[in-house]
């Protein structure tokens, strides 16, 4: 059954808290599809997912290495960004698919450059800066 949710984040702490309990809710999902414009709070999004793996250091957004892996005392999260590719093949070349079927957890921003290439469990979440510039919707898409 596909799942809706909606939350409003008020602060960069409180994106972090929202990627935080729903993971901790949710250990079984492994691959997440972060949508949103620059700025949106993709990389802070994807912070507190790293802290609900009990990975401590600073989550830098991969726009120029195109992918971080990070090591935790839970699962490995690799962090990937597709802005710079150009096509589904490109993200192959990388390994793309091996990331999204690791044991680790995959977060993935800009996943409209690979969308084919997804799981069908995918969390699709999409980041959308409102009026006040510290304020986002964060809308949650998933099957439960």
């Amino acid at each position: 059954m596909s799942v809706e949710r909606k939350y409003i984040s008020k602060s960069v702490e409180e994106t972090q808290q929202i990627a935080f309990n729903f993971v901790k809710e949710h250990p079984e999902l492994k691959v997440y599809a972060l949508h949103g414009n620059l700025g949106a709070g993709k990389t802070a999004l994807t912070a507190g997912i790293a802290a609900a793996l009990d990975i401590h250091q600073p989550i830098k957004s991969p726009t120029f290495t195109i992918i971080n892996e990070y090591a935790g005392g839970g699962l490995p999260l690799y962090h990937i960004d597709l802005y710079r590719l150009n096509s589904p093949d490109e993200a192959l070349m990388l390994g793309f698919e091996d990331y999204l079927e690791s044991n680790g957890v995959t977060v993935v921003e800009w996943p409209e450059r690979a969308s084919e290439l997804f799981p069908e469990d995918t969390v699709h979440i999409t980041l959308t800066p409102l009026d006040d510039p510290n304020h986002r919707e964060i809308r949650l898409f998933f099957y439960s």
